[in-house]
């Protein structure tokens, strides 16, 4: 059987499935946190674990995937991954304890985290750094529609049938994704190295990019616009759940707004990308968030907490992440063709670990109010456009 061309729109639709795996992972079993709580007779810091124990299994693995791929190739290492993806969704949804959930979440990490570090690096391979911005703007505008549904499913399912639904849809999702990698996914890697695995070659790849200053400054971008997410992700369920009273298959609804807007955010980084510059639609991006986590948290501060003084403000902020993460991937990865992986998978690892720190933290500080929440948006998305501003626009400028 004859494979559709790398660039076709049947592998980009695949691509895009790829690199939702992460957020599809963590977003549709958001509205089943509360009643993990009381299915497992435990509390709410334990269940968090859930979610922050993958993210901390999802970016060290990226570590591991990133050489395997520049070595061996992209598609060897996905059908592997995505393999042991399906297997660890079965035993999450047959867990018989919180200890057991927390377990196959790090196995599920183990196995997601290689769909968004390659979907990334197939990019690369295949288009060229401004190409490569336009295209994962396109790929972030329809895999935003994953998170948007996910939790609306999730929520329905969590209605309808309880919280193991979600992890039988994940089976289901990812038993798909491994066939059409097998059927549809051509090796791309045109720069095998082989000393990319090796203990030297790890090291001196990873040297250089954290010794390139331009590409560390993208990655601190990254990594705090992605903990504007998690902030959200960490402590939105429990706020518009316990606190302002939606039901779980409302707060599905609440979510997809907020997706909305990253939607919107990278429709307009693809639509204008290339015309404006990857770089001022970065500082754009960043300004809009931290504007917008500033409204978020002076209303919590006053007790003003709403759907509405919630919602409406994240959504904003997610626009402007919507415009600050194709663009700052294709800006960190871009300079590297012979080590794309290596690129994408020390980048995932800080933006996942730096996330799963921030959203354990949220989860702890969780006292009862959107305080916490609203003031790590605030916080995280004035970072995005402080590291941006005094790191990598004074280096691309001057260049």
């Amino acid at each position: 059987m004859r494979r559709p061309r790398p660039d076709s729109l049947p592998v980009a639709a695949l691509l895009t499935a790829l690199v939702a795996f992460g957020p599809i992972s963590t977003d549709m079993y958001l509205p089943s946190l509360p009643a993990l709580v009381v299915a497992f007779d435990t509390d709410v810091p334990t269940v968090q674990l859930t979610l922050s124990a993958f993210l901390v299994a999802f970016a060290v693995s990226m570590l591991v995937y990133g050489p395997l791929s520049d070595r061996f190739g992209r598609r060897p290492v996905l059908l592997g991954a995505v393999a042991l993806y399906v297997l660890a969704s079965v035993a999450c949804a047959v867990a018989p304890s919180i200890d057991w959930l927390i377990g196959a979440r790090v196995a599920q990490a183990i196995g997601c985290c290689a769909g968004p570090v390659l979907g990334r690096a197939v990019v690369r391979d295949v288009y060229g750094r401004e190409r490569a911005a336009a295209v994962l703007s396109y790929m972030g505008t329809a895999m935003a529609l994953a998170p948007a549904i996910g939790p609306i499913l999730g929520g329905w399912l969590q209605v309808t049938f309880g919280w193991q639904a979600t992890f039988w849809v994940l089976t289901v999702f990812s038993g798909l994704a491994l066939l059409g990698v097998a059927l549809m996914l051509d090796e791309t890697n045109a720069h095998r190295n082989p000393d990319a695995t090796s203990l030297r070659g790890i090291i001196t790849n990873y040297t250089a990019l954290l010794r390139h200053r331009v590409y560390v400054g993208y990655v601190a971008t990254i990594s705090a616009c992605y903990s504007v997410i998690f902030c959200f992700i960490s402590g939105s369920s429990f706020v518009l759940i316990e606190v302002v009273g939606l039901s779980p298959d409302l707060y599905g609804y609440g979510f997809a707004t907020i997706v909305l807007g990253y939607m919107t955010g990278t429709f307009l980084s693809g639509r204008y990308g290339r015309r404006v510059g990857v770089e001022r639609m970065i500082l754009a991006g960043g300004a809009l968030t931290t504007a917008a986590g500033l409204v978020m948290a002076a209303f919590a501060w006053a007790d003003v907490v709403t759907v509405a003084t919630i919602v409406l403000p994240q959504m904003v902020a997610m626009i402007g992440v919507g415009l600050v993460f194709p663009n700052s991937q294709a800006g960190a990865i871009g300079p590297f063709p012979t080590m794309a992986g290596s690129a994408s998978a020390l980048l995932g690892f800080c933006q996942m670990g730096i996330a799963a720190a921030v959203g354990l933290a949220i989860g702890h500080a969780f006292d009862g109010t959107a305080r916490p929440m609203a003031t790590g948006v605030a916080v995280t998305g004035g970072l995005t456009l402080l590291f941006f501003w005094t790191i990598v626009w004074p280096a691309r400028t001057r260049g």
